[in-house]
């Protein structure tokens, strides 16, 4: 399998720390073409952007993740006691650097209790950024979908809405407002029957892939850890509902994903 390109991954992980400089290298051997490295506070943007300059197939999305709010050992609460504005203006100078595509991983989260206005108006100042500087998001929606929708239609970014889990009736109006829907393992899951119907509805253009690794590994090897090389699982078993091969489906959704990050 060739053109593979993951739109969500997290390479920073701690549990890659004992072979992560390994995997990568061997990744591009493995057909993968593009990675976007997700950071999630402060504290892991520096590491992301080493990741991008020392691996030509990696790019940089920079940003706060809503449960940043809640870990006691996340900057945001360990540096900056909760302060997120401040934590955010530390990290604006590097935007400057070419290798940052993204403002991401950001957005809402209701599954944790996480303070709920305060994620809210994290989210949107990131949106705000993301506009100031021209760039697309990578978006976390998990059990916020009217919140999340709220902002999105205020603010009408590009981007994606990372691990899709909304309905079919909402990925239409996503998808005709401009952003595109992420797809990973979990669409391979019994019982997925939801992302089924999603990606039946919408436009080949529209869908992404992605692994959100080290989690959410696809069948048949959900469970282990995940990286990108996994994501063939998951253009093999949407290419089964589009009616074409996996490999079509990798080299389309690549496509995609070079379009909506301009790389």
């Amino acid at each position: 399998m060739t053109d593979i390109f993951d739109t969500h991954a997290h390479y920073c992980s701690r549990q890659f720390d004992t072979d992560r400089d390994a995997l990568l290298a061997a990744l591009p051997d493995a057909g993968v073409v593009g990675v976007l490295e997700c950071a999630t506070h402060s504290g892991d943007a520096p590491r992301v952007l080493e990741l991008a300059r020392c691996h030509p197939f990696v790019h940089a999305a920079l940003g706060i993740h809503p449960e940043s709010l809640g870990e006691a050992d996340a900057p945001t609460v360990a540096l900056y006691q909760g302060d997120w504005r401040a934590e955010l203006k530390a990290m604006r100078p590097l935007f400057d650097d070419p290798a940052v595509i993204a403002v991401g991983e950001i957005g809402l989260d209701h599954h944790w209790p996480l303070p709920a206005r305060e994620q809210y108006d994290l989210f949107e100042a990131q949106l705000q950024l993301a506009a100031e500087r021209n760039l697309p998001v990578s978006v976390h929606d998990r059990e916020a979908h009217a919140e999340t929708y709220d902002l999105l239609k205020k603010y009408r970014p590009r981007g994606v809405l990372h691990c899709y889990s909304g309905s079919a009736e909402d990925a239409a109006w996503l998808v005709a407002q401009g952003m595109c829907l992420g797809f990973g393992g979990a669409v391979t899951y019994k019982g997925a029957k939801r992302a089924a119907k999603v990606l039946a509805a919408i436009p080949h253009e529209a869908a992404v892939l992605e692994t959100d690794c080290p989690y959410m590994a696809p069948t048949p090897v959900r469970g282990s850890r995940n990286d990108s090389r996994n994501i063939a699982y998951v253009a093999g078993y949407i290419g089964e509902l589009w009616g074409m091969s996996a490999q079509d489906v990798l080299t389309l959704t690549a496509a995609n994903a070079r379009r909506v990050f301009g790389v």
